[in-house]
């Protein structure tokens, strides 16, 4: 599925957004992943965290590394800002966000997570807090209009397949 949209940020001002699903990495093509956002779900709860310099809680997420994969950073941003492991990852789909001099491509992912320890610290501090909440509660933290619901649903049917596979391995960061 395709959604044309609109970001509008307060300080950066209004860009246009495409969003696409997506099944495979290699659906990225050439484009170069400057940040992901996955939907963490442990047991049937769904993990979000509170972002200090935005003021916002949102799913964990941020910058991806030079010479690292959009998967790399998902498993390292979760790790980073939750203290908890990737179990099972997929991407859900990414959009390309149209600045002036630039396209900006993020991906949006889902997680089946594990805590590795009590939630600390962000490394790079902004992350002051954790939760789990249920899932029909998210729009109580953040709303990201017509995407972000495609998104979401989209997220909760993965999920449900991943839980629904027998065999796999876990991934540690």
């Amino acid at each position: 599925m395709k959604i044309n949209s609109i970001i509008s940020d307060p300080t950066e001002g209004t860009f246009k957004l495409v969003y696409r699903d997506m099944e495979s990495e290699n659906e990225l093509g050439d484009r170069t992943v400057s940040h992901v956002h996955a939907y963490c779900f442990y047991q049937d709860k769904l993990v979000i965290v509170y972002t200090d310099s935005k003021g916002c809680w949102a799913p964990p997420g941020g910058g991806v590394e030079e010479r690292e994969s959009a998967r790399d950073a998902v498993r390292r941003e979760v790790a980073e800002e939750t203290n908890m492991n990737v179990l099972k990852h997929r991407f859900i789909g990414y959009q390309d966000i149209f600045e002036p001099n630039k396209i900006v491509t993020q991906t949006r992912s889902v997680c089946l997570v594990e805590p590795f320890g009590p939630f600390v610290s962000d490394p790079d501090g902004d992350i002051t807090e954790i939760k789990l909440i249920e899932p029909k509660e998210y729009k109580s933290y953040f709303d990201w209009g017509e995407v972000g619901d495609h998104i979401f649903q989209r997220a909760l049917q993965l999920k449900t397949l991943m839980e629904g596979e027998k065999y796999y391995t876990k991934h540690r960061v």
